[in-house]
């Protein structure tokens, strides 16, 4: 399988345990220690829906990271990058146990209340009982509220504290001995500001469009499906960094309804202008008006998949749509793949197959997404 090798490097004591590829079994080894481990991949191998299941061990050096696991799952692009973040967690969460055995000195901690009393007992919404993980609260000149999670060590301030933030790119800090929390701090509202107008633009469209996915975006999430009308949306996917330019669009629905926009976007694409909205941009491009939160409901745009009859199947909603304008209905990617794979009269051409509609008999065909692991 290709990235076998790559894995393989990374862990070479986890390993597939079926022929698909959809679970992993073994260990993962920090520090020389070796952690056991599964994880199971859903059929469209999407990491953000896959299941991690871990020894008594684990999750125990796990506590308090589960929030950061779950985020690495939403941003990796596969299996290898994701074992290399969690290699990283894993390093970071046995170097602060290690050190939380043995009591910081007393330095520690009045380095440490000094810098939260110059900074300010009210930006501090977290605190545990040894002094050792907090969480500030931070504001953009928007008025947005952000969270910034510091794990210290009992070097501080020699070393710096570990950082964890619900950005949509890397929080690198810049520290020397001398550094302090307000520093950290210093940084952490500059980033907010640099990263304003990407939210600016994330919250226009969750305000004024119906988001189909995800269901519940959090601040470091880049892509958006938006609907567009009946089993017809867009996928966007942002540039953090560059939130107005033109973003990677793919257009999900039956191609009679879908062709005629996609020639619009290629069409209109010089049309872009950076200087306005990202939605305002679309919408111009597009030459429509995306359906209003203020005359529509959700659920007219949340049909359920024709084949399993639910809305979401482990977490994906139905994406694939019968391309006949008397039928139209939709079908969750691995159920259509599912049910033709089990109709003789259906034929296969490495990852996409070719059949007939459940419901019309028309022609259809749909392409199984192999995450390359």
């Amino acid at each position: 399988m290709a990235g076998s090798g790559a894995l393989l490097r990374q862990c070479p004591l986890l390993l597939p345990q079926n022929r698909e590829g959809s679970v992993y079994e073994g260990f993962v080894t920090v520090q020389d220690r070796d952690f056991h481990i599964r994880i199971l991949l859903p059929s469209d191998f999407q990491l953000k829906n896959a299941r991690i299941q871990c020894s008594w061990r684990l999750k125990k050096v796990l506590d308090g990271y589960h929030q950061i696991v779950k985020q690495r799952l939403q941003h990796c692009s596969d299996l290898v990058s994701f074992m290399v973040e969690l290699k990283t967690i894993l390093e970071a969460a046995l170097k602060n146990a290690q050190e939380l055995h043995a009591p910081p000195p007393p330095e520690y901690y009045s380095y440490l209340v000094r810098d939260i009393e110059t900074l300010g007992w009210n930006k501090v919404v977290y605190v545990d009982t040894g002094l050792n993980t907090i969480k500030l609260k931070g504001e953009d000149s928007c008025g947005r509220q952000h969270l910034i999670t510091l794990k210290l060590n009992a070097k501080y301030p020699a070393e710096p504290p570990d950082c964890f933030v619900d950005f949509p790119v890397e929080f690198a800090i810049s520290w020397i001995p001398q550094s302090s929390l307000i520093d950290i701090y210093n940084q952490f509202l500059a980033a907010l500001e640099s990263l304003k107008e990407f939210w600016n633009a994330m919250d226009e469209i969750d305000e004024k469009t119906w988001v189909l996915e995800p269901e519940n975006p959090t601040r470091s999430a880049t892509m958006r499906r938006i609907a567009i009308g009946n089993n017809v949306s867009i996928n966007l996917e942002v540039d953090p960094r560059h939130p107005t330019m033109l973003p990677e669009c793919y257009f999900l629905g039956a191609d009679h309804v879908v062709n005629p926009l996609r020639t619009k976007l290629n069409n209109n694409m010089h049309l872009w202008d950076p200087d306005i909205t990202l939605l305002q941009n679309l919408k111009e491009v597009l030459e429509m008006d995306f359906p209003s939160r203020a005359v529509l409901e959700k659920t007219d745009f949340t049909m359920d998949c024709g084949i399993c009859y639910a809305y979401r199947l482990d977490g994906a909603i139905p994406d694939q749509v019968c391309g006949d304008s008397r039928c139209g209905q939709p079908f969750h990617q691995a159920c259509l793949f599912e049910w033709l794979q089990g109709l003789p009269s259906s034929r296969q051409s490495f990852n996409v197959i070719f059949g007939e509609c459940p419901y019309c008999n028309k022609p259809i065909s749909v392409k199984m997404s192999m995450k390359k692991l």
